[in-house]
């Protein structure tokens, strides 16, 4: 990578990370593009050099942030050696996903407040993610990894990720109406019957 193309690097990352502490110090309806720009050390006219708009930053934000949670997570999966079934790769992931919220719940607010499965999907599928880390492709060679077959790939992943995150916001936050340790059997226990009933 060349000098120039490093500094564009280091605008762009900059950009994001004051945007993200910003936004989770003042709110994302109270902070400005300028106020962004200006706290990267930036003009507002380079923010517009890598974003459209607010809203295209966030979504690349979220897209950066997801990221970061899947590569974890998909990491500690890698590092298991044991044959795991399906179910056990996607709670697993699960599990790990939880434990990086779990310890980092201001990321969690952010997330959910701005996260959909609709938002989840189109910042992932972003071409620039997709370089780095194609999830959708990853989350399929996790599924078909034993020889199985699947109704509705997409809406098994879909439920899961709607499950997850509906279910665990208020339980990491507020422990209501249990804690994260109470509710993990559980929750293990749906993500099991979700797979059954989507596997062919």
């Amino acid at each position: 990578m060349g000098k120039a193309e490093e500094n564009k690097q280091k605008k762009r990352s900059a950009l994001l990370s004051h945007a993200f502490s910003l936004f989770l110090n003042k709110g994302i309806s109270d902070t400005t593009i300028s106020e962004i720009a200006e706290h990267a050390g930036v003009g507002k006219g380079t923010f517009y050099f890598y974003f459209k708009d607010k809203e295209d930053l966030i979504e690349k934000l979220i897209a950066q942030k997801a990221e970061q949670l899947f590569i974890h997570a998909l990491n500690k999966l890698n590092s298991h050696t044991e044959e795991l079934s399906v179910e056990d790769k996607l709670i697993l992931i699960a599990d790990d996903l939880l434990e990086q919220l779990n310890k980092d719940k201001r990321l969690l607010k952010f997330l959910n407040k701005n996260l959909n499965y609709g938002m989840y999907k189109r910042a992932l599928l972003r071409e620039e993610v997709k370089n780095e880390m194609d999830v959708s492709a990853m989350y399929h060679q996790i599924i078909e990894s034993n020889g199985s077959k699947w109704k509705d790939a997409e809406l098994m992943l879909y439920t899961i990720v709607e499950l997850v995150g509906g279910t665990c916001h208020s339980i990491i936050l507020n422990n209501d109406p249990v804690d994260l340790e109470h509710y993990r059997p559980y929750l293990y226990d749906c993500i099991r019957k979700i797979v059954s009933v989507f596997r062919a």
